[in-house]
């Protein structure tokens, strides 16, 4: 398998990840043979992944310009991916020019590829660091310098918890990273369910298979156990809903019925 100039050294470009398979669900060309590959088998079964991920980036960008309406200009964003228009600081900074951003992935192509669009950014960066160990993350270099925590901080979660399990402890994750947040912070999430996905729950189940198989798994919770993250805020109306229906921009009637797949909210710590 030829490895692609762009592939950052001593990465195994033969086991899939799940930031490049988001990468090419959105059309990106930042993933290799066997993430396509692995990203087709779960499309076999949820031919709609493509629009679940358009759908999480377009609910990203609408908290993002609410967090800033709301005098929130400071962004830690966990999980971020590989970059693709519209990321984080450029919404934030269309609407703030003076916005900070700091994005946390642990996919080395992710930070290799987020540190090249970043060169010279002064009001942002990238961190290596994984959603399991907070504590690596608020006391990195890169949230010292650029993030003030005595000061409202955006929280993003985006399409991210749904790939820790239980023994994770993903609700005692995001805990200790709203501890150390001030007061008016946001946390903005979304997160993968059965609920509102237009298939079985044994159809969907062959995509979670997939996932399974490349030993990502998938956790599909329900609305009840989403909730449960936001312990510690209260939730900005309209509250936990389908993605397109957040504060929608567009007409919700126009949308692809896998965009109602899973939820999404965003919480004001109290």
């Amino acid at each position: 398998m030829e490895r692609p100039a762009w592939a950052p050294p001593g990465i195994d470009i033969s086991v899939p990840s799940v930031s490049r398979m988001y990468d090419f669900y959105l059309g990106g060309s930042h993933n290799f043979e066997v993430d396509r590959d692995a990203a087709r088998k779960a499309m076999e079964f949820m031919p709609g992944l493509p629009k679940i991920m358009q759908a999480n980036r377009a609910f990203m960008r609408r908290a993002v310009r609410h967090a800033v309406d709301n005098d929130v200009t400071q962004f830690l964003d966990i999980g971020s991916g590989i970059p693709t228009f519209g990321n984080v600081h450029e919404v934030a900074r269309a609407a703030d020019p003076g916005a900070r951003v700091v994005y946390v992935d642990h996919d080395p192509v992710a930070v290799a590829h987020s540190r090249a669009v970043l060169e010279g950014d002064g009001s942002a960066a990238v961190v290596a660091a994984d959603l399991r160990k907070p504590a690596d993350i608020l006391s990195s270099p890169e949230v010292s310098r650029l993030l003030d925590l005595d000061r409202p901080v955006a929280l993003l979660l985006v399409a991210v918890l749904h790939f820790l399990e239980e023994e994770d402890r993903p609700y005692e994750a995001v805990t200790e990273l709203l501890d150390a947040l001030a007061p008016g912070s946001l946390l903005v999430l979304t997160h993968a369910s059965y609920e509102g996905i237009p298939l079985s729950e044994e159809e969907a189940g062959g995509t979670v298979g997939v996932y399974r198989n490349i030993r990502s798994p998938l956790v599909m919770r329900t609305s009840g156990e989403i909730t449960r993250f936001f312990a510690g805020t209260d939730l900005v109306e309209p509250g936990l809903v389908a993605m397109p229906h957040w504060r929608p921009d567009s007409p919700v009637e126009e949308e692809d019925p896998y965009a109602f797949s899973g939820f999404a909210g965003v919480g004001r710590k109290a």
